[in-house]
Formats: structure tokens, C-alpha cells, sequence
């Protein structure tokens, strides 16, 4: 993720803000004044973005701008963005770069060391947390197939579907036709005339 070049020794400080909201439809009222009364001058905005990705056209142009001795600040980390391993590259990307970095609702700031231990310490704990609900699964996909059930999907076919769709296939009718008698797609088909048993 790139960041901007450093400024020169001596130039202003500049505080810039980031907001976003997932919907066209949410509001960005509470986040903007929070952010102009942190002081924050100018304000780079995402509408109707999801948080999952890292790459948005708002926050692309704020990272282009940001250079060392700037500080950014946001009104909660989750506006930032919801990938644990994303956020902590960004800001370790800012802390490398000198930029500072300030989450208002958490009170989290990497220009302290309280802030720094603040935030690895929740990084930690979030990937404790997804570790255990991991094995948690783990656990459960194994119990439920030592109890004979079937892990996923159920299949597309009934095993008769499938020898009747197969043998359709290999009359020469297209791939469509069967797809669409049988109420699958053309894919899940091909995957079947791929398969060297039915």
C-alpha cells in the first residue's frame, strides 16, 4: 500500500480524516463532526464500500497524500477497515513512514506507547479469537462425520439423476439442455463428465 513521499524538514503538521460507510443508504453525520472537531482538515471519504478490502478509491487518494509527520485519524478502526492482517500492515506501513495514526472512539494512538501495546494487544486477542473458533469447527466437522453425517453442500444430483444426466451427455445432447432439465448449471455437469464415476 503505498504512502506518500516524505515532506520536507520544518512543514506543517496536517491532520487528515477517513470515514466511510457501507451503504449509500447510511449516514456519515456522526463520524464527520467527530472528525472535524479532532481537528481533521481535509476529510477523504468512501460511500458504499465494504470494509473487507483494503483497496478503495477514498482511501487509495488519502494514502497518496499522507506524508511523514502527517497523522490520520479516524472515528473507529472498524471504518478503516475489517481485515485484522490489513489493518496492521497499513499501520505498520504508517508507523515506518513516520505518520501518525489516531482511532477516537478506541482511543488508540500509535504516536504513544500505550497506543502501540493498546492495539497489538487487540490484534493478538483477535487472532486468538479466530484461532479458537477455528478449531471449534474443526471439532464439529469431525464429530459430525463420526456421527455418519455428510460435511457441505448436499449434492446437485441424486446418485439416478446423475447416471441419467451422464448418459444424456453421452447421446451427444448439449451440455445446456441438460443443465437447465436437470435445474443445475452447465458447470456442475462438466464436473460430473469429468468425473470418472458417477
Amino acid at each position: 500500500m503505498a504512502i506518500g513521499k516524505t515532506q520536507g524538514a520544518g512543514a506543517a503538521r496536517r491532520v487528515f480524516g477517513y470515514a466511510r460507510v457501507s451503504t449509500d443508504e447510511q449516514h456519515m453525520g456522526l463520524q464527520m463532526r467527530a472528525l472535524r472537531n479532532a481537528g481533521c482538515d481535509p476529510i477523504f471519504v468512501d460511500r458504499g464500500v465494504s470494509g473487507a478490502t483494503m483497496r478503495r478509491e477514498g482511501l487509495d487518494r488519502l494514502l497518496r497524500s499522507l506524508r511523514a509527520g502527517d497523522r490520520l485519524v479516524v472515528w473507529r478502526l472498524d471504518r478503516l477497515g475489517h481485515s485484522l492482517s490489513g489493518l496492521i500492515q497499513l499501520l505498520d506501513s504508517l508507523g515506518e513512514q513516520r505518520i501518525g495514526f489516531c482511532s477516537l472512539c478506541e482511543q488508540i494512538d500509535i504516536g504513544t506507547p500505550g497506543g502501540k501495546l493498546v492495539f497489538h494487544m487487540m490484534a493478538a486477542l483477535a487472532e486468538f479469537e479466530r484461532a479458537l473458533i477455528s478449531e471449534r469447527t474443526r471439532a464439529g466437522m469431525a464429530a459430525a462425520r463420526a456421527r455418519g453425517q455428510r460435511i457441505g453442500r448436499p449434492p446437485s444430483l441424486t446418485p439416478q439423476q446423475r447416471l441419467a444426466a451422464r448418459a444424456l451427455l453421452d447421446q451427444g445432447q448439449p451440455a445446456a439442455r441438460v443443465a437447465d432439465q436437470f435445474g443445475v448449471s452447465v458447470a456442475t455437469l462438466r464436473r460430473l463428465a469429468a468425473s470418472p464415476s458417477v
